[in-house]
């Protein structure tokens, strides 16, 4: 049993601590709303760059654009995991990396070759860790990210990906959606080729639907095939569409996994809070238990002494 001197100590450091993981939630609570408010902005944007993609790539000419091209045999891929640069938000940064360390044996089992980009210091470190050094490293950016970022790993990808020889055949970006202040859902989104996938199928806004317009798109026995204008030409609209949308889903990326990143901190530091304020009470009454015994040992002492004088 230990004595009231460790106990209360015990008491405060539980006490320290609880302040401490008070204050983070409080911070955490703070700057949810402000990144929120920054993927919800981002998000119509996003969405009509990709369904605009979506709907035009399919009739856009085949030499248009490089990027539009799918390729026949997947030699190389590129993985981008999008993670936080500090921990303490439970299982928000673990989620990430595992998938994508699972997304990395699956397509080296299939033969390919893998590489990784590494968006914020414990994807760096994981990575790193187990030896494998990421063609693209961001750090210190992931609670506040900016558009800069992006375009600069767009500018990596797309060129690598409409490469002649030894180009990127596959580009994946794994990270947390802020699915409210919270929850957070795992996501792991194809950006290249084009998934027939819409951001509001991908982030579970809104059930698959059918494609009602599809007979006024393609030829049918009734009806003859729809056909797209290309202002000034199809090869500057679809390479115009393709770096946006490229820019696009990786910045989304890193603002949705900024909002997540909060919230899931904001869960973590309030269980952590619940936990100590448990520890305390359960604490208390054993100290009180403990100080209690003593006093009852005390009083029985004092009272055998007092009884063995009178005799």
């Amino acid at each position: 049993m230990p004595n009231l001197h460790d106990i209360e100590r015990r008491i405060n450091s539980v006490s320290s601590t609880k302040q401490i993981t008070r204050t983070m939630e409080m911070v955490a609570a703070a700057k949810i709303r402000k990144s929120t408010e920054r993927m919800e902005g981002a998000l119509p944007w996003a969405r009509a760059v990709s369904d605009m993609l979506i709907s035009t790539a399919p009739h856009a000419p085949i030499d248009s654009e490089p990027l539009l091209r799918v390729h026949d045999d997947v030699k190389r891929v590129l993985v981008v995991a999008v993670t936080s640069d500090r921990g303490l938000a439970g299982g928000f940064n673990s989620t990430v990396l595992r998938a994508a360390e699972s997304l990395i044996r699956e397509k080296e089992a299939a033969g390919a070759k893998v590489e990784v980009a590494a968006c914020g210091k414990k994807a760096i470190g994981y990575f790193s860790y187990r030896g494998v050094k990421p063609v693209f490293e961001f750090a210190g950016m992931s609670a506040d990210p900016s558009y800069e970022e992006s375009v600069e790993l767009s500018k990596y990808i797309a060129p690598e990906y409409a490469a002649a020889e030894d180009a990127l055949d596959e580009v994946y970006v794994v990270f947390n959606h802020a699915k409210n202040a919270a929850e957070q859902t795992l996501v792991m989104q194809q950006v290249l080729p084009i998934s027939r996938e819409s951001y509001a199928e991908i982030l579970g806004l809104v059930k698959a639907e059918e494609d009602v317009f599809l007979q006024f798109r393609e030829p049918t026995g009734e009806f003859p095939a729809g056909d797209i204008d290309y202002e000034p030409d199809a090869t500057s609209v679809m390479h115009w569409l393709m770096m946006r949308y490229l820019h696009n889903s990786v910045n989304f990326a890193l603002l949705d996994s900024a909002a997540g990143e909060q919230g899931a901190r904001r869960n973590a530091m309030k269980s952590a809070t619940d936990n100590a304020n448990e520890m305390i009470s359960t604490l208390t009454r054993v100290y009180n238990r403990v100080r209690q015994g003593a006093i009852t040992t005390e009083i029985t002492e004092i009272v055998g002494g007092a009884a063995a004088l009178e005799e």
